[in-house]
């Protein structure tokens, strides 16, 4: 019988101590659920997110995130400002046109310092410059930015007056490699860190126009992470603790573009490794750059490509550059 009663007493010793399955806590604080809309699909500009999510970043700041892929019913912008999203991703460009029709979004941090865009052509077209875009057919997506930055880049070569032998060819959401590979176009615009590394694994050689080196065109954010007006008056903490996660998420991925790679693509499987390999490398040196912090957005920028946009008649008025964006939330 005393056997019995020790064997009990030391259940109730262990079970006192912790050593059985903890029971919740009344007072635990479950984690708030944020929700951030991609501009695309999964890729190389997204990594930080993702290895935010991954390394539980996100949840040491008490929020459980979830990824979502571009949605169906209104635009990343729309969504964000209606508050059907927390967060997206958008671009400099696009939150410009935005506020100049009263949708209040705010951009919160540049996800890549600059722009890494350019005008790609398969290098037997011989097209070296914005003057060899005259008599070439473009691989157009549909938006009349296309035509401002081509028309302002001959304009900068000194034959704007040839813009109209240029010919638009819309592709929509085309392969780029499908549509020269036939004949289609000429050339298309392209983010080199993605389309251009596509290319050298491909083999495919490529003349490439990069847009900031021409200095013709304004430089800008593309992409920037955005939430709402709304969202930053009445959570600001939110905001700053998504951003404390995401900014670790991206400083993680510039020290160890390897194994950001590697959560990158057990996110998205579907995806071709090497390519997230090798664009991660690139992205590397570029998602901060010389910016004395990842995420940081200069007035200067907004201003000058707003200005741009509103001198071409591509927004119906200049805006206030400075309520655009904020650095105020980045760690």
């Amino acid at each position: 019988m005393r056997k019995w009663f020790f064997l009990v007493l030391i259940l109730l010793l262990l079970t006192a101590c912790g050593s059985g399955p903890a029971a919740p806590s009344a007072n635990q604080t479950p984690l708030t659920r944020v929700r951030v809309g991609l501009d695309w699909t999964p890729n190389t500009n997204h990594t930080g997110l993702y290895v935010a999510q991954d390394k539980g970043y996100y949840s040491q700041q008490g929020l459980d995130v979830e990824i979502l892929g571009a949605q169906e019913g209104g635009t990343v912008e729309q969504l964000v400002a209606t508050g059907q999203l927390d967060f997206g991703i958008s671009y400099q460009e696009a939150v410009t046109q935005a506020r100049v029709e009263g949708v209040p979004i705010v951009s919160i941090a540049a996800i890549i310092q600059h722009n890494t865009s350019g005008f790609a052509s398969r290098r037997e077209e011989g097209i070296t410059s914005a003057r060899d875009f005259i008599g070439k057919k473009y691989g157009a997506f549909g938006s009349p930015i296309e035509q401002a930055v081509i028309k302002g880049l001959l304009e900068c070569e000194g034959v704007g007056d040839q813009f109209e032998q240029v010919q638009f060819v819309d592709i929509g959401s085309s392969d780029f490699f499908v549509a020269t590979e036939r004949d289609e176009v000429d050339f298309v615009w392209i983010f080199q860190g993605w389309t251009g590394i596509e290319a050298e694994i491909r083999g495919v050689p490529l003349n490439v126009v990069m847009m900031n080196d021409t200095r013709c065109i304004p430089d800008y954010y593309t992409p920037v992470i955005i939430t709402s007006e709304q969202t930053i008056a009445e959570k600001p903490d939110l905001v700053r603790r998504f951003l404390a996660a995401t900014s670790a998420g991206y400083r993680f991925a510039i020290e160890q573009p390897d194994a950001a790679a590697d959560v990158l693509l057990k996110a998205a499987p579907e995806l071709d490794a090497e390519l997230v390999r090798r664009s991660q490398q690139y992205l590397a040196s570029q998602y901060q750059a010389e910016a004395p912090r990842w995420g940081e957005q200069k007035l200067e920028v907004w201003r000058a490509y707003a200005q741009w946009m509103a001198d071409r008649n591509l927004i119906a008025r200049m805006i206030e550059p400075e309520k655009a964006f904020t650095n105020d939330f980045l760690p």
